[in-house]
């Protein structure tokens, strides 16, 4: 259902992509209301994903899914307005950043083209303000036709022609519903990760498999303070530390010739 365009700022496009997520879209889609528009692309979710959509928007697109980079982009070609916001079933705008948003919108005086928001993760009912995890800042809300999504497969980002603004206030993340969710998502991204660099001609060797994974543990938890997030903290650098390990012994057995299942 769109809405009538707010006279005092530019025209938006909310651009959500999703897969089988009842439990978050509801709260993402409540948190974009403001916006012109609302598009979700959706992969034949078997959940109530799509009911839950339909409620807030009739830009209900169901597609079989390409992949992060090319989902995201297919739903910024949807948008109808100026800008568009991208935004991650299991992500909400903050009530913060969105009166930030229109703000800077109001107040852009054409020489703007994208925004860059910082994003915080509720860990198991924690937000997690240090490490590797924040302030883990995104590019999400910039003028259509002058950004586009880029990158790799899990490593997709929005690139923007001209000038880019930070934000202050935090887009809110719901990443994992639990432990075995999140050692689940680490072993499908290292797999995923371990192919693309295999393609790329990228090789690696026994030293990357043993340090790589011990700086990633004393970045993340020591120099990028994710000790002040106690026993989350330190969970989330050890399954950190553990995923890049992973990815570099996949990679290596993909050098030895071996299937990755």
């Amino acid at each position: 259902m769109e809405k009538k365009q707010d006279s005092i700022k530019p025209a938006v496009t909310a651009c959500i992509v999703s897969f089988n997520e009842e439990r978050n879209i509801r709260r993402c889609l409540e948190s974009v209301k403001w916006c012109d528009e609302i598009i979700v692309v959706d992969s034949f979710s078997s959940d109530r994903t799509v009911e839950i959509a339909r409620e807030y928007t009739d830009k209900v697109i169901q597609r079989e899914w390409p992949g992060f980079r090319a989902q995201k982009e297919f739903a910024r070609l949807q948008g109808g307005n100026e800008w568009s916001l991208q935004l991650d079933a299991d992500e909400e705008i903050s009530p913060k950043l969105k009166a930030e948003l229109i703000e800077a919108m109001k107040c852009n005086d054409g020489s703007v083209n994208g925004y860059e928001i910082p994003r915080m993760v509720n860990y198991f009912g924690k937000w997690i303000r240090h490490g590797d995890w924040y302030p883990d800042r995104k590019l999400r809300l910039y003028r259509k036709e002058r950004g586009r999504v880029v990158g790799g497969e899990i490593h997709e980002y929005v690139a923007v022609e001209g000038k880019v603004k930070r934000l202050r206030n935090p887009i809110f993340h719901y990443t994992y519903d639990d432990l075995t969710h999140h050692l689940q998502t680490l072993n499908r991204y290292s797999t995923i990760s371990a192919e693309e660099m295999y393609k790329r001609n990228r090789r690696t060797y026994w030293p990357d498999i043993l340090l790589r994974p011990f700086w990633k543990f004393v970045r993340g938890y020591v120099f990028r303070m994710g000790f002040l997030d106690g026993s989350a903290g330190l969970v989330i650098a050890l399954l950190s530390s553990f995923g890049v390990w992973m990815k570099y012994l996949k990679l290596r057995n993909l050098q030895r010739g071996l299937i990755l299942s």
